[in-house]
């Protein structure tokens, strides 16, 4: 899987990117999530988290609120949300992502 993805950056300016595999994959996840998030507990990725800073780096501005849990082993997990403006250029992939 991937794809031609567009971010818009605050400052309005786009800025297209090739992306592919896990990275691509967690951001059509973020994208499909919308306000809700995502977590790793719903989208058990091995590691979400670098897929996540993967995209930073480029530019993606994505939020991370922590959460609790309980079950058999309580803590706490991260909740990402996608505050970037993004717009898939690739019709095929944006139809399969819906």
């Amino acid at each position: 899987m991937s794809g031609r993805y567009q971010l818009y950056h605050p400052s309005g300016d786009p800025e297209i990117h090739d992306l592919s595999g896990r990275v691509e994959d967690t951001l059509c996840k973020l994208i499909k999530a919308g306000a809700v998030g995502l977590t790793t507990i719903e989208y058990p990725a091995p590691r979400t988290s670098d897929y996540v800073f993967k995209l930073r780096k480029r530019g993606f501005i994505i939020e991370t609120v922590t959460e609790p849990h309980g079950g058999d082993f309580p803590g706490h997990h991260g909740r990402y949300f996608l505050r970037s403006k993004v717009e898939c250029l690739d019709a095929n992939l944006h139809q399969e992502a819906a």
